[in-house]
């Protein structure tokens, strides 16, 4: 959670905020077309979250900074609870992999662990709000109700100074499930979500599901208490590493020294324009280059797949509108970045109007396009040993037949 960066290291930051409104709801998706998990039934999608006000005058009154906070969505991951409720992720079978998936949320809250999974992506994101409808404080009521039904937060415990702002007449548990909505689960009842899925195979996805198990484990054992550090150990650094450990990139160092932290730690939405760019925009043509690449060498030789191929895509889902809890006018979260000439304000513009970063069918297209002309080359100096060339030779003509069963189901698609 970095809603408590607003202010010190965040003062330049400020000043580079977009108020960029101008995308579009998710085009429905047409009756004879595939779904998106129908193809990519693993995936990893990234989701900052925009500050966050509440309206006064119902429940606890909650504002936050307009560093955001960052949820890592897993799709063909399901959470095994023990006796005490307490979250374990197991991989799904490809058969059931599409209809199942989890959000972990790292929260100052929690003290008992690092992370905590909220299952169901329509609840993550909308709660039990349908779509389009206002947001009433009676559904607002009634997905708490829900959410504590489900044992979403049972055998998470919180760390008690949280506790002195419980309202009179309030238990402990309501209170949990009252700070975490539209933080932890039903995040768009008062924030914007913008967001970046990388598809995974289930290679991968076991290694991230393995990582994010062990992390927990010493605080699910009781042998260390959590205490969350904005600069050291954030909900960013535990989405980051958990990418990190299939491939997608290097892992983020986490307990440095605050001085050196402060001048480069990873922030919400620049993860967003980080992994759309790795999904996206490596040198798939350049064998060479890709063996340079420390993680993508990993990804490909440990997990046979590379960070960049088809699916990799970013959205932006708005707060409820008509809203009776939460204020979600010109909802703010900054990018970690030079307000004049820093890179990211401009990527992120960028990439919203390329249709390849935003819409599935032109990404498809895209990636067949490139696919079409690759072969690997034993290039002269090349340091890429011939095994690395054959798996990339491997790689690419299974991406290839790939494209060629599903591009014609998605023809229609923009």
């Amino acid at each position: 959670m970095l809603d408590a960066a607003t202010s010190g290291i965040y003062k330049l930051a400020r000043m580079n905020q977009t108020g960029l409104r101008t995308h579009q709801p998710e085009a429905p998706r047409q009756p004879d077309a595939p779904s998106y998990e129908d193809i990519f039934p693993y995936y990893a999608e990234l989701c900052a979250l925009s500050e966050l006000r509440k309206k006064p005058g119902f429940g606890v009154p909650l504002r936050s900074g307009i560093g955001g906070h960052l949820l890592l969505y897993l799709n063909g991951v399901r959470v095994k609870r023990n006796q005490n409720g307490y979250p374990v992720l197991e991989i799904c079978a490809a058969g059931e992999a599409a209809k199942h998936g989890a959000a972990i949320s790292v929260n100052s809250h929690y003290r008992n662990a690092n992370w905590v999974a909220f299952e169901g992506r329509e609840f993550v994101f909308h709660g039990a709000l349908p779509a389009g409808a206002p947001l009433t404080r009676d559904a607002y009521m009634e997905t708490q109700r829900q959410a504590q039904t489900q044992g979403l937060l049972e055998g998470i415990e919180f760390h008690e100074h949280f506790f002195r702002d419980k309202p009179a007449g309030m238990s402990d548990e309501a209170f949990k499930y009252e700070i975490s909505v539209a933080t932890d689960y039903a995040c768009c009842f008062g924030r914007d979500a913008y967001r970046a899925r990388l598809p995974m195979n289930t290679a991968q996805m076991a290694a991230i599901v393995n990582y994010l198990n062990a992390l927990n484990n010493p605080y699910r054992t009781g042998e260390k208490l959590y205490h969350w550090r904005l600069l050291n150990d954030n909900c960013v650094h535990v989405a980051h590493n958990a990418l990190a450990s299939a491939g997608v990139w290097p892992a983020w160092p986490t307990g440095q020294f605050f001085v050196r932290a402060a001048f480069k730690f990873p922030v919400p939405k620049n993860s967003i324009i980080d992994l759309a760019a790795r999904a996206n925009d490596l040198e798939l043509e350049n064998p060479e280059a890709l063996f340079q690449d420390q993680a993508a060498r990993m990804a490909l030789q440990t997990h046979g797949n590379l960070p960049t191929g088809p699916g990799g895509l970013i959205s932006i889902a708005q707060a409820a509108k008509n809203n009776e809890v939460y204020d979600t006018r010109k909802l703010r979260l900054i990018f970690y970045d030079n307000p004049f000439w820093g890179p990211y304000r401009f990527r992120f513009r960028r990439m919203f109007a390329e249709p390849r970063y935003t819409a599935l069918g032109a990404n498809l297209r895209h990636f067949a396009r490139r696919y079409a002309p690759v072969a690997a080359r034993h290039l002269p100096g090349s340091r890429a040993p011939a095994a690395f060339l054959e798996r990339y030779d491997s790689h690419i003509a299974a991406q290839r037949v790939f494209l060629e069963k599903w591009l014609p189901q998605v023809e229609s698609l923009p």
